[in-house]
């Protein structure tokens, strides 16, 4: 097969390139099936057979192998007719030990030969309404014929465990139990993703047919491994399109261990017939090589199906996609007397104008492609800046910019294959991949601001002027809760004192305790003038104290129907503290909150390539041990039925009032959680742990500069630069959250203000705050 021809496109004169799409061209494979429709409906399984616990129960797999083998493929059998496969779908137990057995095609079409001389194929149902009828039609068939068997599998999860009729297929089924987690990135449930998948995997088997031979065994990455797993996953079809027992031989299992000569034998066969590179943003090599593993993202990135936000109008969703840039140099180009004075950098357009990531123009090959970053970017980015640089601009200091390229998110979602490229100074090709954006945690963080009066308008002489100088009454403690783009979305109040203020007479004085209640208020403040504003109208949340039951230290009462109480045994530490959310109204549900960042949370910085991989691989079942960088970090889990063993949906850190959630949990029942355990932890240390004394906005850093979470590098991208900024803010959560005006300062050293005495002074809030 001849290689794909390059269509760059670069501008006539010496300055800004342009990007240009990859051949859209597809080989002339044969695949029998809409793999697009059927991977996205694989996907949508594989993840309903993740959260099915008892599926994976070894007595239930044991009996639903018997199923599958005494009654489903009979059954199946005697109702095909020809090549025509009837269009009923098994129960869903069955359905799972029937995909695992088609993931080995061999054994699969020996089976089928040996008891119906014939191979039992699948029917091609891509929607959940005609797999339900399906189901459905199945059902009625089975109770006719099997009478005293039933149509689901009914065995206790307790009971003995029955005789093994297929071990080999129970061995199967237990290898393929986290196959989901190769495939859960929620970009990849995406049509244009899988588009562009369907492409490169029909690359692949152009490969294995006209090029594989007497090569070491290939490697497919991630996107071509799905569709590969698809299009077994239909025997018939499968069987029809290729010959199975040269491409099972010619190709690594998802399974199996790699070798670094078989992933680098597969991407330079890739390399010399279509002139690109292997891997792309959403198709990496996913499989553990011999002594590392595959790093996975620093951050937990995952489906969602709702978004319980959506009721808020202040908030907006964020959205992630990956990036991948790949380097190569023009070996007809390269001048060696410029060499080592140019670098190419890359920049964002937006969000984050101060990242600059440098790489020198000697550390890219000649020979091959170099995957020179790797990162996540929030669409609000835009795009990337590719800047070919020369050192020693005017006075030989700095640089001189010789060519440059932008690259818009927009244009790469128009590309079919979601990747482009460019020339830089006819020197530099460069390939830019990423996924389709996909919903991403919400960030939010409670910044400080004015002292309110119980109308909601701030202390100041602007409002007591607009009020005829009638005085303000009452003294609430406000935060302005900003989301990561600085927006804001919510006002969070703390009740203090009551009464007026009047000069020489009335001071306002302190309210009991259990008139110090928490409010949080839907959208912005209205600026009346400069930074005088009221808060918004709209109370979305509540947070009630109440007298502790016996043994407990502190009582909340949440407007969710969320109880909170606080236990606290050592008060010269928070190591001592420990939570108990309840829900009235939903007594079922099960919620915890942990002390500390656990599951997905878990931050445990490696050192090397091969920790890396470890702390990868290891990261859904190690607890590290508490240390101080945990103080302050709350995880909240939910627990379900389809989830018994938990789910993590928010972070919280009480101490700096930040919050990650993901789209199902409540944003107000976070910032209520947060805002409630700081208000006891003062109280109970007799000291402000989270500087809620300050009574002013600090200064931030402006927008647009290195907004909160816009830039993620991923742990496999070497770079110079090791900002806070580009790592999961909760690796340091100080730094990152800092205000500009003091750095990490700003939690530890209160900046100092000057309070009129019609605000109230610092002991009025320490009486409300602390006593």
């Amino acid at each position: 097969m001849s290689a794909t021809p390059n269509s760059s496109g670069v501008s006539a004169d010496t300055g800004t390139s342009t990007p240009s799409e990859i051949s859209d061209e597809e080989p002339p494979v044969r695949v029998s099936i809409d793999i697009v429709a059927a991977a996205r409906r694989q996907i949508a399984f594989l993840r309903a057979v993740d959260e099915t616990d008892w599926l994976h129960h070894e007595s239930n797999m044991i009996e639903s192998i018997r199923r599958y083998d005494e009654l489903w493929m009979p059954l199946i059998s005697d109702l095909t007719e020809g090549s025509t496969t009837p269009v009923i779908l098994p129960p869903f137990d069955v359905q799972w030990v029937w995909f695992c057995h088609t993931l080995n095609p061999v054994s699969y079409r020996r089976y089928c030969e040996s008891r119906f001389s014939k191979i039992i194929g699948k029917p091609t149902i891509f929607d959940e309404e005609n797999e339900d009828y399906a189901v459905m039609r199945c059902k009625g068939i089975w109770v006719q014929r099997y009478p005293t068997e039933p149509f689901e599998n009914e065995l206790d999860s307790d009971s003995q465990y029955p005789d093994v009729r297929n071990e080999d297929l129970l061995i199967e089924m237990k290898k393929q139990r986290l196959l989901y987690r190769k495939f859960s990135e929620p970009y990849m449930s995406e049509l244009v993703y899988l588009i562009a998948a369907r492409k490169r995997y029909k690359r692949f088997l152009c490969i294995l047919e006209k090029f594989a031979d007497g090569c070491p065994r290939l490697v497919p990455a991630a996107d071509i491994s799905l569709l590969w797993l698809t299009h077994q996953s239909y025997p018939t079809i499968y069987a029809g399109d290729m010959e199975i027992e040269e491409i099972t031989r010619k190709v690594v299992g998802v399974w199996e261990k790699v070798k670094e000569e078989e992933v680098g034998a597969t991407r330079k066969l890739w390399e010399s017939i279509y002139n690109q590179p292997y891997e792309k943003a959403g198709g990496q090599v996913i499989m553990d090589l011999e002594d590392v593993v595959s790093i996975k993202p620093p951050f937990y990135w995952e489906v969602s199906y709702c978004d319980v936000n959506t009721k808020y109008k202040s908030v907006r969703p964020r959205f992630l996609l990956e990036v991948c840039v790949h380097v190569r140099l023009n070996i007809m180009k390269v001048m060696q007397e410029d060499e080592k004075k140019k670098f190419l950098r890359l920049r964002v357009m937006r969000c984050h104008r101060e990242l600059k990531m440098d790489k020198p123009f000697c550390s890219f090959p000649l020979i091959s492609w170099q995957k020179t970053w790797h990162l996540y970017c929030e669409f609000g980015t835009k795009g990337v800046v590719l800047d070919l640089r020369l050192r020693g601009g005017r006075c030989f200091k700095g640089s001189s910019s010789k060519d440059m390229v932008a690259v818009l998110w927009n244009d790469l979602l128009r590309s079919p294959s979601l990747t482009l490229e460019s020339k830089l100074d006819q020197q530099v090709r460069v390939v830019v991949s990423i996924t389709p954006p996909a919903q991403a945690p919400y960030l939010f963080k409670c910044v400080p601001d004015r002292v309110t009066d119980d109308s909601g308008a701030m202390i100041s002489d602007v409002v007591l002027k607009m009020n005829n100088y009638h005085p303000q009454e009452g003294r609430w403690l406000s935060r302005t809760v900003l989301d990561h783009a600085g927006r804001q979305c919510f006002v969070v109040r703390m009740r203090v004192a009551g009464g007026i203020w009047r000069r020489g007479g009335e001071t306002p004085s302190t309210v009991k305790r259990e008139d110090r209640i928490i409010e949080i208020r839907e959208g912005s403040w209205s600026y009346l003038a400069g930074t005088i504003g009221r808060v918004p109208e709209k109370v979305v949340g509540t947070a009630i104290p109440r007298e502790p039951p016996d043994h407990q230290t502190a009582a909340w009462c949440f407007s969710t129907g969320d109880e909170l109480t606080i236990q606290w045994e050592l008060p010269s530490s928070t190591a001592g503290l420990s939570f108990n959310l309840q829900n009235q109204a939903c007594p079922d549900s099960s919620v915890k909150l942990l002390k500390g960042r656990k599951m997905q949370y878990q931050t445990k910085k490696p050192n090397s390539l091969k920790e890396k991989g470890k702390q990868s691989m290891n990261n859904d079942q190690e607890v590290n041990e508490e240390d101080d960088d945990d103080e302050g970090f709350v995880t909240l889990v939910r627990f379900t039925e389809e989830n018994p063993i938990g789910r993590a949906t928010a972070l919280l850190n009480w101490k700096l009032l930040v919050v990650e959630l993901l789209p199902e949990e409540d944003a107000v029942l976070a910032l209520l959680l947060c805002v409630s355990i700081l208000r006891s932890v003062s109280e109970m240390r007799k000291e402000d742990v989270g500087s809620l004394l300050i009574r002013r906005r600090l200064k931030e850093a402006k927008q647009g500069t290195r907004d909160w979470g816009s830039v993620v590098l991923h742990p496999s991208c070497s770079s110079d630069i090791s900002s806070p900024h580009l790592q999961p803010w909760h690796w340091n959560a100080i730094a990152v959250t800092a205000a500009a005006s003091n750095g990490a300062d700003n939690f530890t050293k209160q900046p100092a203000f000057t309070y009129s005495p019609v605000e109230g002074g610092d002991k009025l809030y320490k009486r409300g705050i602390i006593s």
